[in-house]
């Protein structure tokens, strides 16, 4: 990678959190009260499904938000209990990288650093919403990031949108 020179000084990479935020949220309990009931008399226990799915958004400037979809949907008897979703964002400033190491910033570094405050804001919306607490397990971004760029490579179209 050539440097640059300014102001006396080459000009490395940089990356730059300026601002975490929710940029949405939502939670559902289409079948409350009658869902309680069934959630505490049953012995099965209720199944859970989480879609991830992050977008980056570049604003200029090497400016990008990115976004951290999170969706939990908790049924029990195949109705459904909740339905939790949270888009967390980031404004990232990103500059100087290789178009492959700003590939990754975007794909798992970010994706990372935001995943800890959708984390708690599903769990708030979980145990606020009458339900037991729900701890979501870490997610291992790095290794989401190349198996998406396996499937690209070899062709597939990938699984977490970026």
């Amino acid at each position: 990678m050539a440097e640059v020179i300014a102001n006396g000084q080459a000009n490395q990479p940089q990356l730059m959190l300026q601002k975490i935020y929710v940029k949405d949220v939502s939670f559902e309990a289409p079948n409350a009260p009658q869902i309680f009931q069934e959630v505490g008399e049953l012995n099965e226990a209720p199944q859970v499904q989480l879609n991830l799915t992050q977008r980056a958004t570049g604003l200029g400037s090497d400016m990008y938000e990115v976004v951290l979809s999170l969706t939990l949907t908790c049924t029990v008897n195949d109705r459904t209990a909740y339905l939790a979703e949270v888009h967390q964002a980031g404004l990232f400033g990103i500059a100087g990288f290789t178009e492959a190491d700003h590939a990754g910033i975007i794909g798992s570094y970010c994706p990372n650093l935001l995943f800890p405050y959708a984390r708690q804001v599903i769990s708030a919306l979980v145990q606020e919403g009458g339900f037991p607490p729900f701890l979501l397990q870490p997610i291992n971004f790095e290794a989401l990031y190349a198996e998406q760029q396996r499937r690209v490579a070899g062709g597939e179209a990938p699984t977490l949108n970026s």
